[in-house]
């Protein structure tokens, strides 16, 4: 079974965070929410979550991916040495790293967007040199790297992190119960 840990830091925007771990355990997957500091963490909008876990607790070589959510300030908090260690680890491992919002800025931060396609919410990546930015993409993939535009995408993000885990008829079949399709058909 694939692993995967959401990082957590404080102002994380809270529907980027869990609507990821809400995908990947309707799938079965595993998904651990890991907090950088304390066991519990105020998002954005002031809701607190009890994590599962500390950074220094959690044994990186059991993950498949890590997502670092957005929000302000909890990208910039993210900004930490032990989650780019480990984003920068199982990035060269060829296993996922995924961020959404204002999160790809800590990736490119991290150096790990340098030469890739990726997106963000306005304003955090656009026009910066080392970067390939697409603006009109929900979710962009390259390689092993996922990015995301923001709060209304981000069931479609883990909806494709899923997949890139190789669970593409779980992310379809959890779509359909989700009523997402339908969703989608009734705003166009």
């Amino acid at each position: 079974m694939k692993k995967v840990l959401v990082f957590l830091a404080d102002g994380f925007e809270e529907i980027e965070a869990l609507s990821v771990v809400d995908v990947m355990r309707r799938a079965g997957v595993k998904c651990d929410l890991c907090s950088i500091k304390d066991e519990y963490v105020r998002g954005t909008h002031d809701i607190i979550i009890k994590s599962d876990c500390i950074i220094d607790d959690v044994n990186q070589d059991e993950y498949d991916a890590v997502v670092l959510p957005g929000g302000l300030p909890g990208a910039d908090n993210l900004l930490d040495e032990r989650v780019k260690n480990m984003a920068i680890k199982l990035a060269g491992e060829g296993k996922i790293v995924a961020a959404i919002c204002a999160a790809p800025q800590t990736l490119e931060a991290f150096g790990l967007l340098e030469d890739k396609k990726c997106t963000s919410y306005p304003g955090f990546i656009k026009g910066r040199d080392k970067v390939n930015y697409l603006e009109n993409q929900l979710v962009v993939v390259d390689q092993n790297i996922i990015t995301s535009r923001g709060p209304a995408t981000a069931l479609e993000f883990g909806f494709r992190i899923l997949e890139e885990l190789g669970y593409e008829d779980k992310a379809k079949s959890i779509k359909e119960d989700m009523l997402v399709d339908f969703y989608v058909d009734c705003i166009k």
